[in-house]
């Protein structure tokens, strides 16, 4: 297995992604919030770009089952349904729902990966899961979705420590896998830290969350292995293979 890593969908380079298996990670907390939505009975997520275009295609696919989610410098648009923070994502708000999203950082970075054979989200939230789902590809990228299209610690522990998984933990063959000098970089950050709360109110990410009043969402995007399920994105649509 080769593995290359992307600290920002700014440094992503196409060529490398024909035939890969890719990993999308954004803790703070785009992929955090697709897994518990999927987990609570949504139906598909939709990455765009600009609000302008999740609003054109949440009326596309019909309002009445489709919401509209996404922020702008952490918080809520104004005149969508809901925001980013993953303890929105209530079964009773979602099931059953398509969910048009748009993002910061994070959708950007799902649209970087489309060239890929395979799309994965990950976050600490499925983190063992999606190590032992992305096992067997030959070629691994990861993708962080990073911070305005700068290095963001919480992304890169993450890939790190998807990569420990793969390397350290007996899931691929000993010496079978090959990292790129980013990868081997991460890997160094997840022999250091862990998915602890504290470092994620250290970074930027947290640190801009705790200022507007949404340090809670840290403690839900710190925790480990919460959920098995591992979404997929084919044709710009993530849900959880064999759904809808």
């Amino acid at each position: 297995m080769k593995v290359r890593t992307y600290f920002s969908p700014a440094e992503v380079d196409s060529a490398p992604m024909a035939g890969s298996t890719a990993v999308v990670i954004d803790v703070i907390r785009a992929t955090s919030t697709i897994v518990d939505a999927l987990a609570n009975g949504a139906r598909a997520i939709y990455p765009t770009i600009s609000t302008e275009d999740a609003i054109r295609l949440a009326n596309s696919l019909g309002r009445e089952d489709t919401l509209l989610c996404g922020e702008r410098k952490g918080l809520k648009v104004e005149g969508f349904d809901l925001g980013n923070s993953p303890g929105e994502f209530t079964r009773e708000k979602v099931e059953g729902k398509r969910l048009v999203m748009s993002t910061t950082n994070g959708t950007r970075a799902f649209l970087a990966a489309e060239g890929a054979e395979r799309v994965v989200a990950a976050s600490f939230l499925n983190l063992s899961a999606v190590a032992r789902s992305v096992a067997g590809a030959e070629k691994l990228v990861l993708i962080c979705a990073g911070k305005e299209d700068r290095f963001s610690l919480d992304d890169a522990l993450c890939a790190g420590l998807i990569i420990r998984a793969l390397v350290e933990e007996g899931i691929q063959p000993e010496g079978s896998v090959l990292l790129d000098d980013a990868s081997g970089a991460a890997l160094a950050l997840a022999r250091s830290y862990g998915p602890d709360v504290s470092v994620l109110r250290e970074t930027a990410a947290g640190a801009a969350l705790v200022e507007i009043g949404l340090e809670a969402d840290l403690s839900r995007c710190a925790e480990l292995d919460r959920h098995e399920l591992i979404p997929e994105m084919h044709d710009r649509m993530i849900r959880i293979p064999g759904g809808e």
